[in-house]
C-alpha cells in the first residue's frame, strides 16, 4: 500500500516570492499595502455616496492626494472622515489574548 504524504500547499505568489530577491518582495508588499489603504479611503467616500468634487473643503486634486497617501496625520484623517460624514474611534487592547482587560478607547472623533 502506497503511503500518501501531504504536501504543504503553496500558491503562485508564494512560489514567485521564493524566486525573487527579498528586497523586491518587501517593496512589492509595501506598495500593495499603500494601494489597499488608498482603496479603503476612496471606497468609504463612495459608500457614503460622495464624489470628490462634492467635497468643498478640499480641491478634487487634494482629495486624490489624501486618498493616495500611505501615511497621514490623525487630524487630517479625522477631518477627511468628518467631511464625508463618518466618525473615527481609536482603541487600544492588551496583546495578551488571555488578559481579561477590555479595550480602552483613546479617541472618539
Amino acid at each position: 500500500m502506497k503511503r500518501v504524504t501531504k504536501k504543504k500547499k503553496t500558491d503562485f505568489l508564494d512560489e514567485l516570492a521564493a524566486m525573487l530577491p527579498k528586497e523586491r518582495v518587501e517593496r512589492a508588499r509595501k506598495q500593495a499595502k499603500k494601494e489597499i489603504y488608498q482603496i479603503q479611503l476612496s471606497e468609504l467616500r463612495k459608500k457614503m455616496g460622495i464624489r470628490q468634487e462634492d467635497i468643498r473643503l478640499y480641491s478634487q486634486s487634494g482629495i486624490s492626494k489624501i486618498e493616495s497617501r500611505k501615511d497621514m496625520k490623525i487630524s487630517t484623517l479625522i477631518e477627511y472622515l468628518h467631511v464625508i460624514g463618518l466618525g473615527m474611534e481609536i482603541k487600544v487592547f492588551p496583546k495578551d489574548v488571555s488578559s481579561s482587560r477590555d479595550n480602552i478607547v483613546l479617541l472618539r472623533a
